[in-house]
């Protein structure tokens, strides 16, 4: 009995239902006759496509500045480096890298400004990260519309200029990283290997961050500022690092799930990326205070394995149409409404 009490304890109450919640859709996709490799298969894909969103707000929580709702901002730099790269028609890993590589300096400076904007409101740094992103994603679509563009895939034929609301990868490097190394193992089953093994390298990369020097720095900034400014850390400049590593993670990460996704999405499709991987991280057993790269791994796992079998089995009790859509919805926005209940900690 203590023993299980101690592995329920570690577990929580949270990520309890949310296991069970996943058990009882895999019982339902078993019942219902849907393809139970195909489904693993989906849900594969999806982990690896969010699992650098969920990442990118570990620096944000362990610096102090909270979980950071302005994700869209890294997403948009992420955005534009992609439409550099399609600009001059790169195809596979180069195509892929570049665009990372273009986004990563642009990323930087703004994740820099927008570390120093959250230092100028310090204790409300969730409220206003989320009007930044709102603000930035809505001045983006004005900018998407006269972005210096000339590639016939990417501009609007009518117009003659400006970037369309999706471009496709298809010829570029669509599902470079999921093909990389895949496994097929029959029935529909297929592992990206590739997706996981660059999810994996960022989480190893950011666990050695994390026991250096400057990463034990912003660790002591999030836990007790005061006393970090006792020892002689420069608080405000941990939460800048802090907020610039969050905000290039998301602008790798928008790269990453858009390879997985076959498409750029621009305009207004940034504007809510921020909230599904706060969700994850906060089922994952994170608090705006503390996280973990444990926390980032099983909160991507049990979040968007519940999105993805969600629909299937909605479809298939509800039948087909706009009212399976209608429960999906309610189940992904119940979890993140459950998810921010936690964000005190609350029990």
């Amino acid at each position: 009995m203590e023993t299980a009490k101690k592995i329920y304890c570690s577990i929580g109450l949270s990520r309890s239902i949310i296991s069970l919640f996943v058990i009882f859709l895999f019982v339902m996709v078993s019942a219902l006759g849907i393809n139970m490799r195909m489904a693993i298969s989906d849900c594969l894909v999806r982990i690896g496509m969010n699992g650098l969103f969920t990442l990118s707000l570990l620096s944000s929580i362990i610096s102090g500045t909270g979980l950071n709702f302005g994700l869209p901002i890294g997403v948009v730099c992420g955005l534009v480096g992609g439409v550099i790269s399609m600009e001059y028609n790169l195809r596979g890993f180069v195509g892929f890298f570049s665009a990372m590589i273009t986004a990563l300096p642009l990323a930087i400076g703004v994740g820099y400004l927008y570390g120093k904007a959250l230092n100028k409101v310090k204790g409300s740094e969730m409220m206003v990260s989320n009007y930044l992103a709102f603000s930035v994603v809505s001045i983006f679509c004005m900018v998407w519309v006269f972005f210096p563009v000339s590639n016939r895939k990417i501009i609007w034929p009518m117009l003659g200029y400006g970037v369309r609301t999706t471009v496709t990868l298809d010829e570029n490097y669509s599902k470079v990283l999921d093909s990389f190394l895949s496994i097929n193992l029959g029935d529909g089953l297929l592992f990206p290997t590739g997706m996981f093994l660059f999810f994996a390298m960022a989480c190893a990369g950011m666990w050695f961050f994390l026991r250096t020097k400057t990463g034990i720095s912003m660790q002591c900034t999030g836990a007790n500022s005061a006393f970090a400014k006792s020892i002689g850390i420069d608080n405000d400049r941990m939460r800048i690092l802090g907020t610039t590593i969050s905000t290039v993670l998301g602008a790798i990460g928008v790269i990453v799930y858009s390879q997985s996704y076959g498409f750029y999405q621009f305009y207004n499709a940034p504007l809510m990326m921020a909230f599904p991987a706060i969700a994850s991280i906060l089922v994952g057993g994170a608090t705006p205070r503390t996280a973990k790269i444990s926390h980032v791994v099983i909160g991507t796992v049990l979040y968007h394995t519940i999105l993805t079998l969600a629909m299937p089995v909605a479809n298939k009790t509800v039948g087909g149409g706009s009212l399976a859509e209608v429960v999906r919805v309610l189940v992904s926005n119940g979890i993140i409404l459950y998810a921010l209940t936690k964000i005190g900690g609350g029990k």
